[in-house]
């Protein structure tokens, strides 16, 4: 949809959860719930974790505004029950959800299409053989990522730099996933760039750059913390600025995200060439989070900005129905 009738429409935002990433969900749902309420929306929250979404309907909800991160919100999982009851909502559909999500085949569809993301060991549980995960560290070097290919927010993700800390890493990685997904390290900066809009309308919002204590931009410093440095403008050069952003665009296009979304990307230092590591297409909305940062740099407010995503909900089978 282009236009959004704030007068006829009730719209719940789908906050909590059961994944890992619960209570920073319901901080994003919590801001977007209050941004679309100040701008007259009939808007509540709504727990998946508390009630069944078949009550959507039974309630009368128009609209969903996924506030959802990790599994069983951004996963295609939550998309596809809501295409059942025909409730359209926002971010990427039931396919592009579920592949974004998986980072693997996020991986595959990238090098398919020349996207530069870094080199990477993909280890199912039958695969997690003591030669197999040896020649981790002969394939990738050190240091290297270890991380579960399901999960968001840096959740179970460690960087190891010597071969006794492989063990570790890989104990952690799969408590949260019994896949195994393993990637060179990228020495260099990470930024971060929000993509909104659908297909060929799908545009670029300004750059972010990262910089956290030791390099460490993980769970804690990400949302609980004061330590990470934010640069928007980024300070990249206006031609690197425009690369990244035309590289997040075809990943994203590349995936088939619709809606909102964001790429991460790391900027190897040695020889200034970007690596995309995972897009998010359910992003974080809480006060620490990037895309509100981006946005505002592009003097879209964070009621705005929620306003403009909420306007996007759609479901899959209507644009089914109008390619036919």
């Amino acid at each position: 949809m282009s236009y959004l009738d704030i007068s006829v429409s009730k719209v719940a935002v789908l906050m909590g959860g059961s994944s890992a990433e619960r209570e920073i969900s319901l901080l994003s749902g919590q801001g977007v719930l209050q941004a679309l309420q100040s701008l007259g929306v009939d808007a509540s929250a709504f727990d998946p974790a508390q009630q069944p979404l078949e009550t959507l309907k039974q309630n009368k909800f128009t609209h969903a505004f996924i506030a959802l991160h990790g599994r069983y919100g951004e996963d295609g999982t939550v998309q596809g029950a809501l295409e059942l009851l025909g409730i359209p909502y926002t971010g990427s559909g039931v396919m592009a959800s579920a592949i974004a999500m998986d980072k693997q085949m996020t991986k595959r569809i990238w090098r398919a299409e020349n996207l530069s993301t870094p080199p990477s060991v993909w280890l199912p549980p039958q695969d997690q053989t003591p030669d197999r995960i040896r020649a981790i560290i002969e394939k990738l070097g050190l240091p290297l990522i270890v991380k579960p290919p399901h999960e968001g927010s840096s959740i179970g993700v460690t960087k190891v730099d010597n071969q006794d800390a492989l063990g570790d890493a890989i104990a952690l990685a799969t408590r949260y996933d019994p896949d195994l997904l393993c990637e060179m390290f990228i020495e260099g900066e990470e930024v971060t760039c929000p993509v909104i809009g659908q297909g060929a309308h799908a545009k670029a919002l300004p750059v972010v750059r990262i910089v956290a204590p030791e390099g460490a931009y993980d769970y804690q410093n990400k949302y609980f913390t004061d330590a990470v440095r934010y640069h928007c403008p980024s300070g990249l050069s206006a031609q690197e600025e425009k690369a990244i952003q035309e590289m997040s665009v075809a990943a994203y296009q590349a995936l088939g995200c619709r809606g909102w979304g964001r790429a991460d990307v790391m900027i190897r230092a040695s020889d200034r060439q970007a690596f995309l590591l995972e897009m998010n297409t359910s992003p974080g909305m809480t006060s620490h989070s990037l895309v509100p940062m981006s946005a505002l740099a592009a003097g879209i407010s964070y009621p705005q900005l929620c306003m403009q995503i909420l306007s996007s909900a759609s479901l899959d089978a209507n644009r089914k129905a109008v390619a036919t």
